[in-house]
This record gives C-alpha cells, structure tokens and sequence, in this order.
C-alpha cells in the first residue's frame, strides 16, 4: 500500500518495514527515476516571494542558504512539499503551572532513544502514533509511564482479519461505497463495532470522547498489553502542574515527575512564505483539494502532503504531484476562483462532521484519491473494467485500493499496473511464508463481501417486516 505507482517494493520487503528499508526503497526511486542530480541537499529555503512581475509571468524569487552563503533563484513555479510535521506545537499555555514545574520538558521530535529515562518518572501528553510508541519504548526502562489523553482514541492492530495487513482488508472501494450510501446510523454502528473487535476500549481508558468521528486511529499492537501488565497508565487530561508532580482532570497526582514529553502534533506553519498565500478567511489554511490557493492569481503554488488521510502519504502525494505538474504546464485547468471557493466550503462542512477539529487537512483516501486522479484522466473506470477484464475489476472493487490502480489507464499509464495488482497478494504474503507449509490463502471477496452485506440486509429485512 505504501509505495509509488509504478514502482512495488521488493517481495522480501515487510509489509511494515523499518526506516532504514523504508529509505532504502525511496532511494531506488530516486535513482530508478535520475533525481538525485535534482536535489540540493543541505540546503535551508530562506524566503519564497512573488516577483515583481508575477501578474505577468507568475514567478516565484527563491532565496536558499548553503554553507552561510544566500542565493537567490527565480522559478517559474513552486511546490512546498514539506509537508505538516516540521514546526512542534507545544501547547505550554494550556497547562496551568508549567512554567514553575522543575522537571524536563520536550517534544516528541526531540526524543531520539530511552536511555537517558532510564528509572526515570515520565509524563507523556497526547495519544498520537508517536505518543505511543514512545511510551511504550520507555515503559521497559522507565520506573513509571503514564499517557495523559484529552480525547482518547481507537487502537488498531497492523494485523487485521484473519492475518492480513489491515490496510490490505480494510481499504478497499467496496468498503468506501458502504460508507458514503449508508444510513449515518448505520454506518456509526459499524465504525464502532468494527474499532472494537480487538478490545472494549472503554475497560482500558481509550474510547474517543466521540467515537463515531472517522479521525485517523492509532495503530499499536503493544499498547493493551502494556495496559493490561501495568507497565504504563493511561489518564485524562492534565488539570495542573506543581514543582514536582501532574494533577489529572479526575482529581488524581502523579508525584515526582521526571520528563514531561509533550506528543501534542506539529503547527501549520511554512514561515518561508508569506501566509496570506496559504491562509485565508478567519486566519485558516484555504486550499483547493489541499493543494491550490484558489485566489492565486496565477497557479504557480501548490502544496504537496498537507492533505491527511487513512492511507499512504506516498500515492496521496505522487498523485497531487502528477496534477500539480500538469496545472503548471498548463494541459489541465483548475475550476474559478468562485467554484473552488464553493468545494472548499463544502469540503470544510462534511470533513468538520466526519472527522471533527484538525490541524491538518484531513480526508477520506479513496474518495480524495478519485477526485484528484480525475482531474487528469487517472481514475480508474470500474464499469469499463468490469465489462472488459472482469478478473482486474473484481480485485480493484473488492480488493485493496492499491497504488498501482492509479496507473491503469490516462496519463503516466503503466504497463505493469495490471500485473502488479493481479500479483499484490504474492508480495504481501511472500515475506510472512519463510516456514511453508501449504498453497497461499488469499483473502476470499465474495465471501467477505455476503458477509459486510449480512447486517444490511438483515435490517432492510426488518424495516420491510414492520412497516
């Protein structure tokens, strides 16, 4: 699931890979694909501004800083692909007596390894991937974890149903369709049945304060166990801070604290550029699709990867970048000001409903992945497929929404997507199948489709009874 579209990992790559694979395969692509002539590495962006000319031409002066030295370039057009997880939001105001507390304070993107906590007492705020991962790290060092959360969360396993990696089972088109025709009430229930087959959150002090917002969950596999041998706590939010210790909303005083590691997520800040590009009304990041200025007066920016969805930055970012470049090279046109405005508004209403307050832009993959693809040709026809290759059309609806099924077809066509996504599975399992000991099982999708249609249909049942 996480990697670029024409280019499938290696199949004795995990599924879920260390960051030393991870960079490994960013630099076959690198490689595979010429850029590393293209990049200048340890080189700090000072300042983006529009030139003089920009009405006429729409280009951009650049000023970049190397070895203390300053230059200054102009570009004809300019991506900021840095993404949202740069500039630490530590939120020192919202935590009364933190400015007499006499322990260490930091943020999660200082924290580099657990050996200076070791028999330490440690505070960690927010309950984020990187919160837990962190706690739990220390948990086997430290001499007391607790994880103080404002709003909780749903944990999620990397292994979903029966073995297979979550993703794999979970994202698919079918499973999206569900989500959009069903009844909200419906599809509520099943968000939250479907969150706590694993665990009751509410026995381990995890449940969100709204469980049926669709915000990204957490995904540890260690965590309910660390819970359940109290080798870590979890608690509510912190009321206050003394000298030496954390008083909890319910009443509640962790002693003697250590370190205070604040887990609290990053700023939406590109101090590089002048924010009234990016910032809109009521000081609040307006983009088009999460990538266009829509008052821009010519579409020379754009912004890659501030979009957050339950599936991989890397084809949510391949694929923006795939439409950016055509917008700059003037083959595809964006909508008016007045109707990117309007899908804006829209957007903001339905993403406030489903996923609630967020710093970034969050979204749901599939439907974005669709949106985006279309406005150059990329989004795969599924009538088309299941009427001209039935086999390619089954795995794409019902199977994972995969990378490659965005180079099927229209620009940057790729040859090998069909192959890639007919043989995902064999890729997936090769690396778990070191002892073999019979044929592949592959996921069976008629079965799990009878079986995501049973309740459906089981209600329809009973509104047709009744009424």
């Amino acid at each position: 699931m996480m990697c670029f579209p024409d280019l499938p990992h290696p199949d004795d790559h995990p599924n879920f890979m260390h960051n030393t694979k991870m960079h490994e395969y960013l630099r076959t692509f690198a490689q595979k694909n010429d850029l590393l002539r293209y990049i200048r590495f340890e080189t700090l962006v000072c300042s983006i501004k529009k030139c003089p000319s920009f009405l006429v031409t729409g280009q951009w002066e650049v000023v970049v800083k190397k070895d203390g030295k300053q230059e200054l370039t102009t570009f004809d057009a300019v991506m900021i692909c840095s993404g949202h997880h740069v500039y630490p939001n530590l939120p020192k105001d919202s935590f009364p007596g933190l400015d007499q507390f006499q322990g260490h304070c930091l943020h999660s993107r200082e924290y580099k390894g657990p050996e200076a906590f070791k028999e330490k007492r440690v505070l960690v705020i927010g309950l984020g991937n990187s919160a837990s991962d962190i706690a739990i790290e220390l948990s086997r060092v430290a001499a007391q974890v607790i994880v103080s959360t404002r709003t909780g969360s749903w944990i999620l396993s990397r292994v979903g149903e029966n073995g297979y990696p979550w993703d794999m089972v979970y994202v698919t088109r079918f499973a999206s369709f569900l989500r959009r025709v069903l009844p909200s009430f419906v599809s509520d229930w099943l968000h939250v049945k479907q969150m706590n087959t694993r665990l009751k959150h509410e026995n381990y002090g995890l449940m969100p304060l709204n469980g049926t917002l669709g915000k990204e969950p957490l995904f540890n596999d260690e965590l309910p166990s660390c819970i359940l041998c109290g080798t870590l706590s979890i608690k509510p939010s912190v009321k206050k801070f003394t000298e030496t210790s954390a008083m909890f909303e319910d009443g509640t005083v962790f002693e003697d604290v250590d370190f205070v590691i604040f887990a609290t997520g990053y700023e939406t800040s590109y101090p590089f550029v002048d924010e009234s590009i990016i910032k809109g009304r009521n000081n609040e990041v307006t983009l088009f699709k999460g990538v266009f200025p829509p008052l821009m007066e010519k579409p020379t920016f754009a912004l890659i990867g501030f979009v957050q969805s339950l599936g991989s930055a890397i084809i949510t970012a391949d694929m923006q970048a795939r439409w950016v470049a055509k917008v700059f090279a003037n083959s595809c046109s964006l909508p008016t000001t007045k109707e990117m405005m309007d899908d804006i508004d829209e957007n903001m209403e339905k993403n406030l409903k489903w996923f609630g307050q967020s710093q970034s832009l969050q979204t749901d993959y599939i439907t974005y992945m669709d949106e985006v693809s279309s406005f150059i040709g990329a989004k795969p026809n599924i009538p088309w497929l299941f009427l001209t290759d039935p086999q390619l059309a089954l795995e794409v609806y019902f199977g994972p929404c995969t990378p490659y099924q965005f180079r099927l077809m229209g620009p940057g066509k790729w040859d090998g997507a069909r192959n890639a996504i007919l043989t995902q599975w064999d890729r997936v399992l090769k690396p778990t199948r070191t002892r073999v000991v019979s044929e592949i099982h592959r996921p069976r999708h008629l079965y799990n489709l009878l079986k995501m249609l049973l309740f459906p249909l089981l209600l329809l049942t009973v509104l047709l009874t009744f009424y």
